[in-house]
């Protein structure tokens, strides 16, 4: 009788846990450090030099898939490097140990470059679109890779090339991850940004209406002057980031209700501001409006690849939260899409920090509900030490 009653008080408490959770509000969001491991080590693992550049993406069947650029060489960007994967299929509690799906073995001068994970929950893949020779450092042309995944990350297809498709523009996407449409206009089309050249840059998208099978150039938001060499303050966005509900060198796409994409920039050059630059796209992905471009100064940066990610109506943002320095990575969060930012922020670590990516798990369960993960750069001395994975619990500090 005394073990049948605590199984019935134990059943109750997870009951009403699960309603808290449930009839959360995001006005209650008060996040706090639920877990963190490091994924990567630089300097300690086969053949690799330095790991940079962390996607994490959901796959549809709620597994977590953590990649990485592990630099053979050195910690530049140009030189060879392959892709390393790791795997969780319990919410980040454990980890697959490190495959290298993909090797740039044609170049090593100037190899992979990451890249964009975009989730197809329609078919049930998760597509990786990376770049080759990017920076046409001692080789030629620059080319747009993609590889596939249609079971839950454990095999990967064979590198596919589409620059019969989008061209030999250097483009990197991300990096971070793009976005499948969940609303019209243009619901179910996969959409991948990211930036161009130095000289060339801004920001440009390829889009797919057929599940990954092809390819075509879409929005652009172009670096002035365009194709001539920078100085100080000019207008060159840069890497961004598109997401997409639940779910910079990077632009970070996010879809709204409304159909709109937003995508959060890097502000290479800091022009007007050491902030980051917001666009918007009302058609699917094929256009970004200048009318439609504001500065949120509420987000100060120092020149990096930010994590931007809407979950159940309300928006995050993480970068090292400095103007000089890629110190102090921190999460913001908007209950107005991004119009205004909470007074409160989360610092997930006070020293060096660089590039970071966020997802969750898109379930009703609770824990989905209340789990938001972040992977970033993370250092003691300088931010490419480590790649850290952290899981959040949107509603643990209150």
């Amino acid at each position: 009788m005394e073990t049948g009653s605590r199984r019935f008080a134990a059943a109750v408490c997870c009951m009403f846990y699960f309603l808290a959770i449930s009839d959360s509000t995001p006005d209650q969001i008060d996040p706090l450090m639920y877990a963190e491991q490091l994924l990567w080590v630089s300097g300690v693992e086969g053949q690799v030099n330095t790991f940079r550049i962390p996607l994490l993406t959901f796959t549809p069947k709620g597994s977590l898939l953590a990649f990485a650029e592990a630099r053979k060489l050195s910690s530049s960007d140009v030189g060879a490097k392959f892709i390393a994967l790791r795997r969780s299929t319990d919410r980040g509690a454990t980890w697959s140990p490190t495959a290298f799906i993909t090797d740039d073995v044609r170049s090593l001068q100037d190899g992979i470059n990451l890249g964009s994970a975009v989730v197809d929950e329609t078919v049930g893949s998760v597509i990786l679109i990376y770049s080759l020779c990017f920076h046409r450092y001692h080789c030629k042309p620059s080319s747009t890779m993609m590889i596939e995944s249609r079971d839950d990350g454990l095999s990967w297809s064979s590198p596919r090339n589409l620059s019969d498709q989008i061209g030999v523009q250097s483009f990197a996407p991300g990096p971070g991850f793009g976005i499948q449409k969940r609303y019209e206009p243009a619901k179910g089309r996969l959409v991948v940004c990211g930036h161009g050249t130095v000289e060339g840059d801004g920001v440009f998208c390829i889009l797919s209406d057929d599940h990954g099978e092809n390819w075509y150039n879409g929005a652009s938001l172009k670096s002035i002057p365009f194709n001539q060499k920078k100085r100080p303050q000019d207008f060159n966005p840069d890497e961004c980031q598109t997401n997409c509900p639940p779910s910079v060198h990077p632009p970070q796409p996010f879809e709204m209700k409304d159909g709109s994409i937003v995508i959060n920039v890097r502000n290479q050059n800091n022009y007007h501001c050491r902030c980051r630059v917001v666009v918007r796209s009302l058609d699917g992905g094929m256009s970004l409006p200048i009318d439609t471009l504001y500065f949120d100064y509420a987000l100060v940066d120092p020149v990096v690849a930010a994590g931007a990610m809407q979950k159940d109506g309300v928006l995050y943002f993480t970068n090292p939260a400095n103007e000089n320095e890629r110190i102090n990575l921190t999460m913001r969060w908007s209950l107005t899409d991004g119009k205004t930012w909470e007074d409160k922020s989360l610092q997930i670590w006070a020293g060096p920090s660089g590039y970071s990516t966020m997802t969750s798990l898109s379930g009703d369960s609770a824990e989905d509900k209340k789990y938001l993960f972040v992977i970033y750069e993370k250092g003691h001395k300088n931010c490419y030490e480590t790649i850290s994975f952290v899981k959040i619990h949107l509603y643990g500090g209150s």
